[in-house]
Order: structure tokens, then C-alpha cells, then sequence
């Protein structure tokens, strides 16, 4: 393309609407898995809606699990070692690597309880590629015999409880996530817990999900048994009620267990991505951003930037249901055991480390599990994603604008439009609109911009991927 056929344009003024309403999707996203954390067999706070029934039974099928959803087994085991750990938090996300995120939910009971820190009830280890627009879930089963760092052997669910008892650095959640990493084999960048309460306002405020039960379901907000759900299997049912979806995600009453309820949560997370972007939903949503996200904010605790959760943010809308992948560790993948913990009988499952790192190795690429990342030959990685660019001049040079624009194109750039900027600038500011982040990543490496430069916004009537606007400070260097 020569400098003839580069066309000027105006920039429109970014929407407060839009940026605000991507907010809420971070938080949505988050709700969207909330029951991964505190989805429980037996649910005991009596001040929410959602109460697990007052007697956690076994399966009715074949197979004999305890009241926490394990098969039951008759062995026994020493307890092990208490050594205060080590923990290595993850540094920053450079917005173009795969990042993996730990959903970590607690125990209900034993909040309840308040006796000592809880133990995490439920851990899903979530994987996207921005390269790639892809994305995968594996669920962890609570009662996994892993090696906690410092700890020793012990239910993986023990980690998160273990590093708040201990006060080490980062608490239950930094002990929790190098736990999963070394028991996985891959890093965990980010965690992410979400309160009880968020995930039955999601449902609430988003309306009717379609789920396909596999067995006959009770479903009991007071477990009382005087109030209950009959939900029947045969086909698409749909769930119109928070505390419907919670009862359904947590229910450890069929004949699979705790495996089975780590399923109903994977299809749960899917029908309300499904629901999110549903184009007859998607249109309201904006209009009820700012509400939303003022009422589930409170209930979002987590490690990542604001920033990295804008940049998810915009990846979301570009990964669709069928790049998702999904996967739970179920009995295929395990032995059962029993040890002796706390002085009491306690189920396990010991891992088959082969069939998990096969999963693990499906889930997260099909060539390893640190592949795709953004490392090697920065300009061949923008060049390959072929980012749609407009450069526009933010110091009004005359003909600044089809310098720069030829400029970009010499680098290997798809400058598609060139123009000028609406007002000065005196900093290079890059406006993001797409996942387009190799791109990202070279502007940053190449001139040295800082993460205050790079803007993500949305706006699905852009018809360019990343806007850059020239300021004073590369103005100079450009031939």
C-alpha cells in the first residue's frame, strides 16, 4: 500500500459506557466460575440462598462416597511433616504469554465454623492463549494426595488453609497456587475467589440457563425439604433461579460423586458464557454495566491487576465455546486410599501421574504445557498475527501522519488507515481494541512504551485492531 491509498479518518472519543461495561465483564467472567469455588455438598450458611441439604448423604449409585463426595476406602496412612514453605509469587502478565488461573472456592463450613483458616472446597485451573483465541478448564478433586511445598504430603485441599494458619507470604492463595503448579506441572499466574453471594446475583440479573442433567435432582434452597426443586434428566432443562444453579453445581448426590459435580460446574461455567453473549442478551448488558458491576464487585478477591483484567477483558469476546477445552481428573486418573489426619479417618485420592499429565497436556496444547508463549522473535510474532493498525498523528507535523504510516508498514505493520489525532499528545498512546497482543508486545519492546501507554478499550464497530497515536516523544525518529 502506498501513501495514495492511506485515507485519513477521526478517531471517535472513547465511551465510558464501553470501558465501564468491560469492567463488568471481567467481573461477570469471574461470577460466571464463582461456583468453583463455593459450590459445596453441604452449604451452612443459613443467611444466603442456595443451603445445602441438612444431611449430606453417600451416592445412591454403585459406588460408596463420604459426605466430602470421595469413594470410600479402607486403608491408612502416617501423617506427615509441618515445614513453614517458601512461596515464589508469579511476575507480571506481559499481556501476549499464556496465562493459567487458580479458581479457588473455601469451605463453607468451615466459615461457618470459624474454626481456623477453611480449607478450599473446589479448585479449577483455568488456561488461555491470546495467540491461539483458545482456552481450557481442569478440575482439581479436593481430596487429591499432593505434595504441599513445606507441608508435605497431604488433601491438596489442605494448602489453602495451611498457608493462612502459617501467615507466609501471599496466605491460603500464594500456597494454594504453587501447590497446583508443581502438582500440574505448569506455573499459575494469577488467582481468583469469588463470594458465595456473587454467583446467585449473576444468575439472577442474566435470567434462564440451559443445563442437561444426567440423573433425577432435588434441588433444596433451606434443606428443609419443604421447599425444593425437582429437576429431572432427559434432555435441556432450564435453570431460572441463582439458587437453582448453585443447588444443581453443587450436588454431590449422584452416581459419580465429586466427579460428577466438577462436570455440572464445567457446564454451568459454558451455558453462562453461552448466556453472556447470546445476541439478544449481549445488547441489555451494556446498558446495565455500571449497576452490575457496582453490585459484584464487592465480592471479587484476587491478585491480578486491574490492567491484566481489561486484557482479559478483550480476549473474551474473541475465544468462542468450541476453543474451549475441558477436563476433569476423575477416577480413571486416581487410586483411593484412606489416611489419618487430625486423628480421624480421612479419604484420598492418590494421583496416576501419566493419565493426568496426558489431560493436563490435552487441555492446556497440544504441544506442551508452556506452548504457545510470547518469547523468541517479537517482530515474526506481530507479523503472523497480521494486526489491522491506524496511525494517527497526535502533534499535527504536516505529514507526520503518512510518514508514520510508512514508517510502521517498513516494520512489517498492516497499516490499514492514517490520519489525524483529535487533540495533542505529548506521550505515543496505543488504544487496543482487539486481541491482537504480538503486536502489543513489539510496540512495547521496540519503542519502550509503558503499560500507561497501552489502552484496551472496546468497541466492535472499529474497523482496525490497534490504534497508534503519535506523540512528541518518537516524533523525531520517525524518517
Amino acid at each position: 500500500m502506498n501513501r495514495d491509498s492511506l485515507k485519513k479518518i477521526k478517531f471517535p472519543k472513547l465511551s465510558i459506557g464501553q470501558l465501564v461495561f468491560w469492567v463488568f465483564t471481567i467481573a461477570l467472567s469471574v461470577g460466571a466460575y464463582i461456583f468453583v469455588g463455593n459450590l459445596t455438598a453441604c452449604w451452612n450458611l443459613t443467611n444466603l440462598p442456595g443451603i445445602a441439604p441438612a444431611q449430606c448423604g453417600q451416592s445412591n449409585g454403585t459406588s460408596q462416597f463420604n459426605p466430602e463426595g470421595t469413594p470410600i476406602a479402607p486403608a491408612d496412612l502416617p501423617p506427615t511433616p509441618v515445614i513453614a514453605p517458601v512461596v515464589d509469587l508469579p511476575p507480571a502478565w506481559d499481556g501476549a504469554s499464556r496465562i493459567n488461573i487458580l479458581f479457588i472456592g473455601l469451605d463453607a463450613r468451615d466459615l461457618e465454623a470459624q474454626d481456623g483458616p477453611p480449607r478450599s472446597d473446589t479448585m479449577m485451573l483455568i488456561t488461555i492463549d491470546p495467540l491461539t483465541k483458545t482456552a481450557g478448564m481442569l478440575s482439581i478433586p479436593r481430596d487429591m494426595w499432593v505434595n504441599i511445598p513445606g507441608f508435605g504430603y497431604s488433601r491438596i485441599n489442605t494448602a489453602y488453609s495451611s498457608g493462612e494458619g502459617a501467615q507466609l507470604p501471599g496466605g491460603g492463595p500464594a500456597l494454594a497456587m504453587k501447590t497446583v503448579s508443581n502438582f500440574i506441572g505448569v506455573p499459575v499466574d494469577y488467582f481468583l475467589q469469588v463470594d458465595f453471594a456473587v454467583f446467585t446475583d449473576v444468575v439472577d440479573m442474566l435470567g434462564c440457563i440451559e443445563v442437561n442433567p444426567t440423573e433425577d435432582m432435588i434441588l433444596d434452597p433451606v434443606g428443609s425439604g419443604t421447599d425444593h426443586f425437582k429437576l429431572t434428566w432427559g434432555g435441556t432443562r432450564q435453570l431460572c433461579q441463582g439458587w437453582k444453579v448453585l443447588a444443581y453445581a453443587r450436588n454431590r448426590h449422584t452416581s459419580g460423586g465429586d466427579f460428577d459435580r466438577a462436570k455440572r460446574q464445567q457446564e454451568v461455567v459454558l451455558a453462562l458464557q453461552k448466556k453472556v453473549f447470546d445476541p439478544e442478551v449481549f445488547p441489555s448488558l451494556i446498558a446495565k454495566a455500571p449497576q452490575m458491576y457496582q453490585e459484584l464487585s464487592y465480592g471479587i478477591h484476587t491478585n491480578m491487576p486491574f490492567e491484566d483484567a481489561l486484557k482479559l477483558a478483550v480476549l473474551a469476546k474473541d475465544i468462542s465455546r468450541d476453543s474451549i477445552k475441558s477436563g476433569v481428573i476423575d477416577t480413571t486418573m486416581v487410586t483411593f486410599d484412606n489416611v489419618t489426619l487430625g486423628g480421624q479417618n480421612a479419604s484420598i485420592m492418590k494421583p496416576i501421574a501419566d493419565k493426568i499429565r496426558v489431560l493436563r497436556d490435552e487441555i492446556f496444547t497440544s504441544t506442551g504445557p508452556l506452548s504457545p508463549i510470547a518469547q523468541g522473535d517479537v517482530p515474526a510474532l506481530m507479523r503472523e498475527e497480521a494486526a489491522r493498525v491506524r496511525v494517527l498523528d497526535g502533534t499535527f507535523t504536516p505529514g507526520l501522519d503518512q510518514r508514520a504510516g510508512t514508517y510502521f508498514q517498513s516494520q512489517g505493520m498492516n497499516v490499514t488507515e492514517v490520519g489525524s489525532a483529535a487533540e495533542a499528545y505529548s506521550q505515543t498512546t496505543v488504544i487496543v481494541y482487539g486481541s491482537k497482543l504480538y503486536t502489543v508486545k513489539y510496540l512495547q519492546t521496540t519503542f519502550g512504551f509503558t503499560d500507561k501507554q497501552i489502552k484496551f478499550v472496546s468497541d466492535p464497530a472499529s474497523t482496525v485492531d490497534i490504534e497508534i497515536r503519535v506523540g512528541s516523544d518518537i516524533a523525531g525518529n520517525i524518517p
